[in-house]
Protein backbone atom coordinates (compact mmCIF):
# COMPACT_ATOMS: atom_id res chain seq x y z
CA UNK A 1 0.00 0.00 0.00
CA UNK A 2 2.94 2.13 0.56
CA UNK A 3 5.83 2.62 -1.80
CA UNK A 4 8.68 4.84 -1.97
CA UNK A 5 10.35 5.88 -5.55
CA UNK A 6 13.59 7.68 -6.42
CA UNK A 7 13.11 8.58 -10.07
CA UNK A 8 16.64 11.07 -9.86
CA UNK A 9 19.37 11.88 -8.02
CA UNK A 10 21.65 15.01 -8.27
CA UNK A 11 24.96 13.35 -8.17
CA UNK A 12 26.79 16.15 -7.36
CA UNK A 13 24.45 17.31 -3.74
CA UNK A 14 22.16 13.98 -3.67
CA UNK A 15 18.75 15.64 -4.22
CA UNK A 16 16.41 13.38 -4.79
CA UNK A 17 13.15 13.41 -6.82
CA UNK A 18 10.63 11.00 -5.72
CA UNK A 19 7.24 9.02 -5.60
CA UNK A 20 5.45 8.02 -2.50
CA UNK A 21 2.41 6.07 -3.07
CA UNK A 22 -0.48 6.37 -0.38
CA UNK A 23 -3.94 4.85 -0.12
CA UNK A 24 -4.76 8.41 -1.16
CA UNK A 25 -2.96 8.93 -4.36
CA UNK A 26 0.74 9.09 -5.33
CA UNK A 27 2.75 12.40 -4.41
CA UNK A 28 5.88 13.46 -5.71
CA UNK A 29 8.82 14.94 -4.19
CA UNK A 30 10.58 16.91 -2.97
CA UNK A 31 7.00 18.51 -1.74
CA UNK A 32 6.27 21.57 0.55
CA UNK A 33 3.19 20.15 2.40
CA UNK A 34 0.78 22.75 4.06
CA UNK A 35 -0.31 22.85 7.46
CA UNK A 36 -3.93 22.62 8.41
CA UNK A 37 -3.23 22.48 12.23
CA UNK A 38 -7.18 22.40 12.82
CA UNK A 39 -8.55 20.22 10.11
CA UNK A 40 -8.35 23.55 7.55
CA UNK A 41 -5.41 25.51 6.24
CA UNK A 42 -5.94 28.63 7.42
CA UNK A 43 -7.70 30.98 5.17
CA UNK A 44 -7.72 28.76 2.10
CA UNK A 45 -10.46 26.18 1.31
CA UNK A 46 -9.72 22.59 -0.35
CA UNK A 47 -10.49 22.94 -3.93
CA UNK A 48 -7.91 26.28 -3.95
CA UNK A 49 -5.17 24.24 -2.22
CA UNK A 50 -5.65 21.69 -5.09
CA UNK A 51 -5.99 24.05 -7.93
CA UNK A 52 -2.09 25.84 -6.72
CA UNK A 53 -0.43 22.55 -6.70
CA UNK A 54 -1.20 21.16 -2.95
CA UNK A 55 -0.66 17.11 -2.68
CA UNK A 56 -0.29 16.71 0.81
CA UNK A 57 -2.38 18.59 3.90
CA UNK A 58 -1.23 17.93 7.75
CA UNK A 59 -3.63 18.03 10.82
CA UNK A 60 -2.16 18.19 14.43
CA UNK A 61 -3.10 15.31 16.52
CA UNK A 62 -3.11 17.54 20.02
CA UNK A 63 -5.73 19.99 18.28
CA UNK A 64 -7.77 17.36 16.92
CA UNK A 65 -7.81 15.13 19.86
CA UNK A 66 -8.75 18.48 22.28
CA UNK A 67 -11.27 19.67 19.69
CA UNK A 68 -13.33 18.20 18.36
CA UNK A 69 -12.42 14.85 19.49
CA UNK A 70 -11.26 11.96 17.68
CA UNK A 71 -14.51 10.12 18.36
CA UNK A 72 -16.42 12.66 16.36
CA UNK A 73 -13.89 12.95 12.86
CA UNK A 74 -14.16 8.88 13.05
CA UNK A 75 -17.47 9.15 13.45
CA UNK A 76 -17.61 11.69 10.39
CA UNK A 77 -15.55 9.07 7.77
CA UNK A 78 -12.03 10.45 9.62
CA UNK A 79 -10.30 13.28 8.43
CA UNK A 80 -10.38 12.86 4.52
CA UNK A 81 -13.84 13.14 4.87
CA UNK A 82 -14.73 15.92 7.65
CA UNK A 83 -12.22 18.12 5.94
CA UNK A 84 -13.23 17.34 2.63
CA UNK A 85 -9.41 16.69 1.49
CA UNK A 86 -9.34 13.81 -1.25
CA UNK A 87 -5.52 13.73 -1.13
CA UNK A 88 -3.25 12.00 1.15
CA UNK A 89 -3.01 13.30 4.75
CA UNK A 90 -0.10 13.67 7.39
CA UNK A 91 -0.73 14.20 10.90
CA UNK A 92 1.91 14.93 13.44
CA UNK A 93 2.10 13.00 16.40
CA UNK A 94 0.97 16.22 19.07
CA UNK A 95 4.25 15.96 19.98
CA UNK A 96 5.72 19.44 19.47
CA UNK A 97 2.88 20.98 21.04
CA UNK A 98 2.46 19.03 23.98
CA UNK A 99 6.30 19.91 24.60
CA UNK A 100 5.46 23.45 24.24
CA UNK A 101 3.74 24.04 26.98
CA UNK A 102 6.38 23.74 29.27
CA UNK A 103 4.39 24.92 32.40
CA UNK A 104 0.88 22.90 31.71
CA UNK A 105 3.00 19.70 31.79
CA UNK A 106 5.39 17.07 33.04
CA UNK A 107 7.01 14.39 31.49
CA UNK A 108 7.20 10.60 32.34
CA UNK A 109 8.81 7.41 30.77
CA UNK A 110 5.33 6.70 30.32
CA UNK A 111 3.78 9.72 28.49
CA UNK A 112 2.83 13.17 29.19
CA UNK A 113 0.47 14.77 31.56
CA UNK A 114 -0.70 17.99 30.22
CA UNK A 115 -3.21 20.55 30.64
CA UNK A 116 -5.66 21.59 27.80
CA UNK A 117 -4.68 25.15 26.56
CA UNK A 118 -8.47 25.65 26.01
CA UNK A 119 -10.06 24.88 29.23
CA UNK A 120 -7.62 24.15 31.46
CA UNK A 121 -8.47 20.29 31.88
CA UNK A 122 -5.85 17.43 32.71
CA UNK A 123 -4.83 14.74 30.05
CA UNK A 124 -2.31 11.80 29.66
CA UNK A 125 -1.04 11.68 26.21
CA UNK A 126 0.97 8.14 25.79
CA UNK A 127 2.43 6.51 22.21
CA UNK A 128 -0.46 4.34 22.10
CA UNK A 129 -3.10 7.29 22.64
CA UNK A 130 -1.20 9.51 19.82
CA UNK A 131 -1.63 6.15 17.71
CA UNK A 132 -4.80 5.66 18.17
CA UNK A 133 -5.57 9.14 17.83
CA UNK A 134 -3.90 9.06 14.71
CA UNK A 135 -6.00 5.97 13.87
CA UNK A 136 -9.15 7.00 14.37
CA UNK A 137 -8.63 10.33 12.56
CA UNK A 138 -7.03 7.99 9.12
CA UNK A 139 -4.31 10.27 8.32
CA UNK A 140 -1.92 8.31 5.37
CA UNK A 141 0.95 8.95 7.58
CA UNK A 142 1.18 9.17 11.31
CA UNK A 143 4.02 10.26 13.39
CA UNK A 144 5.19 8.67 16.14
CA UNK A 145 4.70 10.52 19.73
CA UNK A 146 8.51 11.94 20.16
CA UNK A 147 9.98 14.19 22.92
CA UNK A 148 11.36 17.56 21.57
CA UNK A 149 13.46 19.53 23.71
CA UNK A 150 14.01 23.53 23.53
CA UNK A 151 17.36 24.68 22.01
CA UNK A 152 19.96 26.01 23.58
CA UNK A 153 19.55 22.73 25.78
CA UNK A 154 22.77 20.67 27.63
CA UNK A 155 24.40 17.42 26.52
CA UNK A 156 22.46 15.30 29.23
CA UNK A 157 18.74 16.49 29.23
CA UNK A 158 19.06 16.15 24.88
CA UNK A 159 20.29 12.52 25.49
CA UNK A 160 17.49 11.79 27.75
CA UNK A 161 14.95 12.99 25.41
CA UNK A 162 16.84 10.61 22.70
CA UNK A 163 16.53 7.78 24.63
CA UNK A 164 12.61 8.30 25.49
CA UNK A 165 12.09 8.68 21.88
CA UNK A 166 13.69 5.75 20.78
CA UNK A 167 11.29 3.84 23.21
CA UNK A 168 8.43 5.72 22.25
CA UNK A 169 9.05 4.63 18.52
CA UNK A 170 9.03 1.41 19.83
CA UNK A 171 6.30 1.59 21.42
CA UNK A 172 4.32 3.03 18.48
CA UNK A 173 5.36 0.60 16.01
CA UNK A 174 4.08 -2.05 18.53
CA UNK A 175 0.77 -0.36 18.48
CA UNK A 176 0.55 -0.72 14.66
CA UNK A 177 1.62 -4.00 14.42
CA UNK A 178 -0.97 -5.47 17.36
CA UNK A 179 -3.83 -3.95 15.51
CA UNK A 180 -2.46 -4.84 12.33
CA UNK A 181 -2.74 -1.33 10.99
CA UNK A 182 -1.69 -1.22 7.19
CA UNK A 183 -3.62 1.78 5.84
CA UNK A 184 -1.30 4.06 7.56
CA UNK A 185 2.48 4.63 7.11
CA UNK A 186 4.47 5.25 10.13
CA UNK A 187 7.50 7.97 10.24
CA UNK A 188 9.86 7.72 13.10
CA UNK A 189 11.30 11.04 14.19
CA UNK A 190 15.10 11.70 14.76
CA UNK A 191 15.94 13.26 17.95
CA UNK A 192 18.98 14.95 19.00
CA UNK A 193 19.56 18.70 19.16
CA UNK A 194 22.53 20.02 17.95
CA UNK A 195 24.61 17.16 18.92
CA UNK A 196 26.00 14.83 15.73
CA UNK A 197 26.37 11.63 17.93
CA UNK A 198 22.76 11.72 19.24
CA UNK A 199 21.28 12.21 16.15
CA UNK A 200 23.46 9.65 14.79
CA UNK A 201 22.28 7.50 17.52
CA UNK A 202 18.69 7.75 17.12
CA UNK A 203 19.02 7.48 13.30
CA UNK A 204 20.45 4.60 13.73
CA UNK A 205 17.77 2.83 16.18
CA UNK A 206 14.43 4.42 14.08
CA UNK A 207 15.90 2.17 11.30
CA UNK A 208 16.95 -0.85 13.63
CA UNK A 209 13.11 -0.60 14.61
CA UNK A 210 11.70 -0.29 11.32
CA UNK A 211 9.51 3.05 9.50
CA UNK A 212 8.01 3.78 6.46
CA UNK A 213 9.85 7.30 6.59
CA UNK A 214 11.84 8.72 8.56
CA UNK A 215 11.80 12.90 10.02
CA UNK A 216 14.17 15.18 11.20
CA UNK A 217 12.77 17.38 14.21
CA UNK A 218 13.76 19.28 16.85
CA UNK A 219 15.03 22.15 14.19
CA UNK A 220 14.34 25.57 12.93
CA UNK A 221 13.47 26.26 16.57
CA UNK A 222 16.08 29.16 17.33
CA UNK A 223 19.88 27.59 15.73
CA UNK A 224 21.12 29.68 13.35
CA UNK A 225 20.80 28.41 8.98
CA UNK A 226 24.34 26.55 9.25
CA UNK A 227 23.41 24.47 12.61
CA UNK A 228 20.06 23.16 10.42
CA UNK A 229 22.60 22.10 7.74
CA UNK A 230 25.49 20.63 10.15
CA UNK A 231 22.87 18.32 11.29
CA UNK A 232 21.05 17.23 8.01
CA UNK A 233 24.80 16.83 6.53
CA UNK A 234 25.82 14.55 9.46
CA UNK A 235 21.68 12.96 9.11
CA UNK A 236 22.28 12.51 5.38
CA UNK A 237 24.71 8.99 5.68
CA UNK A 238 22.22 7.71 8.39
CA UNK A 239 18.86 8.03 7.30
CA UNK A 240 17.81 4.81 4.85
CA UNK A 241 18.15 5.65 1.51
CA UNK A 242 14.96 4.05 0.28
CA UNK A 243 12.95 5.67 2.39
CA UNK A 244 11.33 9.51 2.47
CA UNK A 245 12.79 11.90 4.50
CA UNK A 246 11.15 14.81 6.13
CA UNK A 247 12.21 17.87 7.53
CA UNK A 248 9.54 19.06 9.96
CA UNK A 249 8.49 22.57 11.05
CA UNK A 250 10.66 24.44 8.02
CA UNK A 251 9.30 26.98 5.55
CA UNK A 252 12.02 29.49 4.70
CA UNK A 253 12.83 28.80 0.45
CA UNK A 254 15.94 28.88 1.09
CA UNK A 255 16.04 26.30 4.10
CA UNK A 256 13.91 24.51 1.46
CA UNK A 257 16.19 24.60 -1.39
CA UNK A 258 19.65 23.54 0.86
CA UNK A 259 17.47 21.06 2.74
CA UNK A 260 16.53 19.04 -0.69
CA UNK A 261 20.49 19.52 -1.49
CA UNK A 262 20.84 17.36 1.71
CA UNK A 263 18.46 14.44 0.48
CA UNK A 264 15.39 15.85 2.12
CA UNK A 265 12.32 15.21 0.34
CA UNK A 266 9.44 16.14 2.77
CA UNK A 267 8.57 19.72 4.28
CA UNK A 268 6.07 21.33 6.32
CA UNK A 269 5.65 24.88 7.89
CA UNK A 270 2.93 27.39 9.05
CA UNK A 271 5.04 30.49 7.82
CA UNK A 272 3.40 30.84 4.33
CA UNK A 273 0.47 31.63 6.05
CA UNK A 274 1.07 33.01 9.33
CA UNK A 275 3.34 35.60 7.11
CA UNK A 276 0.53 36.01 4.78
CA UNK A 277 -1.54 36.98 7.71
CA UNK A 278 0.93 40.01 8.78
CA UNK A 279 1.55 40.76 5.46
CA UNK A 280 4.95 39.03 4.54
CA UNK A 281 5.38 37.55 1.23
CA UNK A 282 7.53 35.65 -0.39
CA UNK A 283 9.03 36.47 -3.72
CA UNK A 284 11.42 35.28 -6.41
CA UNK A 285 13.70 38.25 -5.29
CA UNK A 286 13.65 37.89 -1.36
CA UNK A 287 10.36 38.72 0.83
CA UNK A 288 8.84 41.67 0.79
CA UNK A 289 6.36 43.56 3.42
CA UNK A 290 3.13 44.78 1.79
CA UNK A 291 2.55 47.23 4.94
CA UNK A 292 5.12 49.74 3.55
CA UNK A 293 4.51 52.43 2.09
CA UNK A 294 6.32 52.13 -1.43
CA UNK A 295 3.65 49.85 -2.42
CA UNK A 296 1.08 52.38 -2.33
CA UNK A 297 0.99 53.56 -5.73
CA UNK A 298 2.91 49.96 -7.01
CA UNK A 299 0.45 48.39 -9.22
CA UNK A 300 2.75 45.52 -10.34
CA UNK A 301 2.23 42.03 -9.03
CA UNK A 302 3.68 40.85 -5.48
CA UNK A 303 6.30 38.84 -8.03
CA UNK A 304 6.50 39.34 -11.72
CA UNK A 305 7.72 35.84 -12.13
CA UNK A 306 4.78 34.10 -10.38
CA UNK A 307 1.63 32.69 -12.38
CA UNK A 308 -0.66 32.18 -9.22
CA UNK A 309 -3.89 33.52 -9.25
CA UNK A 310 -3.05 36.23 -7.07
CA UNK A 311 -0.26 37.65 -8.91
CA UNK A 312 -2.19 37.28 -12.36
CA UNK A 313 -5.47 39.39 -10.87
CA UNK A 314 -4.14 41.96 -8.21
CA UNK A 315 -1.82 44.18 -7.99
CA UNK A 316 0.54 45.20 -4.72
CA UNK A 317 -1.29 48.98 -4.04
CA UNK A 318 -4.34 47.02 -3.56
CA UNK A 319 -3.51 44.04 -1.29
CA UNK A 320 -1.60 46.78 0.55
CA UNK A 321 -4.84 48.68 1.03
CA UNK A 322 -6.69 45.17 2.03
CA UNK A 323 -3.95 44.60 4.20
CA UNK A 324 -4.47 48.26 5.65
CA UNK A 325 -8.28 48.22 5.67
CA UNK A 326 -8.17 45.50 8.08
CA UNK A 327 -10.02 43.08 4.92
CA UNK A 328 -10.29 39.54 5.38
CA UNK A 329 -9.86 38.70 2.10
CA UNK A 330 -5.70 40.02 2.17
CA UNK A 331 -5.16 37.76 4.42
CA UNK A 332 -6.35 35.27 1.83
CA UNK A 333 -4.36 36.87 -1.06
CA UNK A 334 -0.84 36.85 0.58
CA UNK A 335 -1.51 33.32 2.07
CA UNK A 336 -2.94 31.90 -1.22
CA UNK A 337 0.36 33.36 -3.03
CA UNK A 338 3.12 32.30 -0.15
CA UNK A 339 1.67 28.79 -0.28
CA UNK A 340 1.71 28.78 -4.40
CA UNK A 341 5.46 30.42 -3.88
CA UNK A 342 6.39 27.10 -1.75
CA UNK A 343 4.46 24.51 -3.19
CA UNK A 344 6.10 25.60 -6.76
CA UNK A 345 9.40 25.94 -5.35
CA UNK A 346 9.78 22.49 -4.64
CA UNK A 347 8.13 21.34 -8.15
CA UNK A 348 10.75 23.65 -9.72
CA UNK A 349 13.30 22.05 -7.70
CA UNK A 350 12.38 18.39 -9.06
CA UNK A 351 12.41 19.86 -12.44
CA UNK A 352 16.11 20.49 -12.10
CA UNK A 353 16.51 17.39 -10.23
CA UNK A 354 15.09 15.03 -13.17
CA UNK A 355 16.80 17.85 -15.80
CA UNK A 356 20.22 17.17 -13.98
CA UNK A 357 20.58 20.78 -13.42
CA UNK A 358 20.09 21.18 -9.28
CA UNK A 359 23.42 22.49 -8.62
CA UNK A 360 22.72 25.30 -11.07
CA UNK A 361 19.31 25.79 -9.93
CA UNK A 362 20.29 25.93 -6.66
CA UNK A 363 22.49 28.62 -7.28
CA UNK A 364 20.32 30.55 -8.82
CA UNK A 365 17.86 30.63 -6.58
CA UNK A 366 19.99 31.23 -3.72
CA UNK A 367 21.40 34.12 -4.95
CA UNK A 368 18.13 35.31 -5.92
CA UNK A 369 17.08 35.67 -2.62
CA UNK A 370 18.56 38.86 -1.37
CA UNK A 371 15.30 41.36 -0.98
CA UNK A 372 14.34 42.20 2.21
CA UNK A 373 12.52 45.71 2.72
CA UNK A 374 11.90 44.39 6.85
Amino acid sequence: MFEFKIVAECPETGARAGEFTTPHGVFETPIFMPVGTQATVKAMSPPELEALGARVILGNTYHLYLRPGADLIEEAGGLHRFMNWPGPLLTDSGGFQVFSLSSLRKISDDGVEFRSHIDGSRHFMTPELSMDVQRALGSDIAMCFDECVKLPTTYDVSLSAVKRTLAWAGRCREFFRSRGIKNQALFGIVQGALFDDQRVLCARGLAEIGFEGYAVGGLSVGETHDEMYSVLDVLRGELPCCKPRYLMGVGMPENLVEGVARGIDMFDCVLPTRNGRNGSLFTSSGRINIKNAIYERDFSPIDERCDCYVCRGFTRAYIRHLYRSGEILSARLCSWHNLHFLVNLMKDARRAIIDNRYPEFRESVLASLVRSDY
